[in-house]
């Protein structure tokens, strides 16, 4: 099994048929296949074979689906990785991948240059833009000059296709191995839950370099689809690309959707064609969803995965029944059960860790074998992730197990005070986090990002906890925060609140 070579055939079908949409350009099967079969030409020629790393750190652009499946036909490994993060971080991702190759843009110059002295082991830069430094080379020219690779590797399914970065306990970013199997299965779960979108257009301004948008792309392996393909997040842009081009699905995460309901003027776009607003990558206030609906007259569709085991795991229906604030039922061929601490399966109701079986489950932890059998045990992954099942099958996830606040030896979650905050009058954003208390071990800290033109002060949030809330769930300290910090997903960064 070879990603690619599924992927060929797919393109083979329809040759003409129009797959991305890109700054206007359209871009057919057929030239997305032969440019890829140049890249993999020129990576050929550079020495890169069997199980080697190829980092990719762009924004979303065609050239990154180029250089995933150019890279997958020789049997090498993708690397993405978020363009944003800084300096020590990205060394660090150079040298723990042992890449040699690495695909990027001159926008990142400087910070590949100190990456690249603390991280020798990268050989080769190949820049998609046209005026070039003279320490890189062209990927325009190098494609434009390469005679088309037909060669495709016999991989299996058990051998790894992707590293993808995701955060450590220990501060250190860890690199989630990915297999052709495991990326396949996870594609083929979408397309077996969702139902068919063949002919349909969409939006994805999700970045490629997560594994939720590698997850969302994938689905082309089995249907055929155009993507409109943005590189920026611009409700303008997106909106417009939505009327002009009649999308039909748009993936999104929480930060997303708060901001559409910030947009002044949603009614000036034509957004009849819509069908599909999916949400997925963290929880979604209940607040964000009856306010989007009552907007814009659409129910989203929330989800859940995480990146271990291909970001897409759960989903409410897209047709039937969808429980707010659920992250829905299990994808077909995905078991998903709730464990106590014991490792035992509890009854339904009843609270503990989220654990999940299948084959999109990732291969472990490159070079972490501790952190990988702390994560994987008698065939399950343990997620970290804390909630119940209902009596309907639906999943609900009440918190982070690191996220939970201990206050007085009692656990409390964050999730719960976050979804009476969306409902304070002013409040655009909230989080809560826990902080060192000497009388109670922790308490609660909340911040808020505030709407436009308002100015709820702290005792007025306070006091709107009060009436909600048991006292002992009420934030002792508020915060307001001109933006919160997000991943390049939109995901809010608690690590970063837990640092104010």
């Amino acid at each position: 099994m070879n990603i690619a070579r599924i992927s060929e055939e797919k393109s083979l079908e329809k040759p003409d048929w129009v797959r991305t949409i890109y700054e206007d350009r359209k871009i057919t099967n057929r030239e997305m296949l032969a440019e890829t079969r140049k890249l993999a030409s020129v990576l050929k020629g550079l020495g890169v074979v069997e199980g080697d790393r190829v980092i990719i750190q762009t924004p979303n652009c065609p050239e990154v689906f180029c250089a995933f499946s150019a890279a997958w036909r020789l049997g090498a490994v993708i690397v993405p990785i978020n363009y944003m993060i800084g300096e020590e971080e990205t060394a660090y991702i150079y040298r723990d991948s042992g890449a040699k190759v690495l695909i990027s843009s001159k926008a990142f110059r400087t910070k590949i240059q100190a990456a690249r002295k603390q991280a020798n082991n990268i050989e080769v830069v190949i820049l998609i833009d046209d005026d070039l430094p003279q320490e890189a080379l062209s990927y325009r020219q190098l494609a434009g000059a390469a005679a088309e690779e037909t060669f495709i590797a016999d991989t299996v399914p058990d051998d790894m296709a992707a590293l993808i970065y995701t955060a450590g306990t220990t501060g250190k970013p860890k690199g989630v191995i990915h297999t052709h199997g495991s990326l396949y299965s996870n594609a083929l779960m979408q397309h077996q839950t969702f139902p068919s979108t063949d002919g349909m257009t969409y939006v994805s301004i999700l970045p490629l370099c997560h594994s939720y948008g590698i997850a969302s792309s994938n689905v082309g392996l089995f249907r055929t689809s155009t993507m409109v393909l943005l590189n920026s997040f611009d409700l303008n842009v997106i909106f417009s690309s939505i009327e002009k081009h009649r999308a039909s699905i748009l993936a999104a995460v929480p930060t997303m959707y708060v901001y559409m309901l910030m947009y002044p003027e949603p009614e000036k776009f034509d957004l009849s064609s819509m069908k599909y607003w999916i949400c997925g990558s963290a929880p979604l206030a209940v607040e964000t969803w009856n306010k989007f609906k009552e907007i814009y007259g659409f129910e989203i569709i929330e989800g859940w995965g995480l990146t271990e085991a291909g970001a897409n795991n759960s989903c409410n229906p897209w047709e039937g029944e969808k429980k707010i604030g659920s992250i829905g039922l299990p994808m077909k061929g995905t078991e998903m059960k709730i464990f106590d601490h014991a490792d035992k399966e509890v009854p339904r109701g009843e609270s503990g860790e989220i654990v999940i079986r299948g084959p999109q489950v990732m291969k472990g932890y490159w070079n972490k074998p501790d952190e990988t059998a702390l994560s994987l045990r008698n065939g399950w992954l343990y997620t970290g992730d804390v909630g119940y099942v209902d009596s309907d099958g639906y999943f609900w996830i009440t918190d982070r197990k690191k996220d939970l606040i201990i206050k007085g030896g009692e656990n409390i979650s964050p999730r719960t005070i976050e979804e009476v905050l969306y409902t304070c009058p002013g409040v655009s954003e909230a989080a809560v986090i826990g902080v060192k208390d000497d009388k109670y071990g922790e308490e609660i800290k909340a911040f808020i990002v505030t709407e436009a033109g308002e100015k709820p002060t702290a005792e007025d949030v306070i006091n709107f906890c009060k009436k909600k809330l048991t006292s002992f769930l009420v934030p002792k300290y508020v915060v307001f925060l001109e933006a919160m910090p997000k991943s390049l997903v939109g995901k809010i960064l608690k690590t970063e609140l837990r640092k104010m």
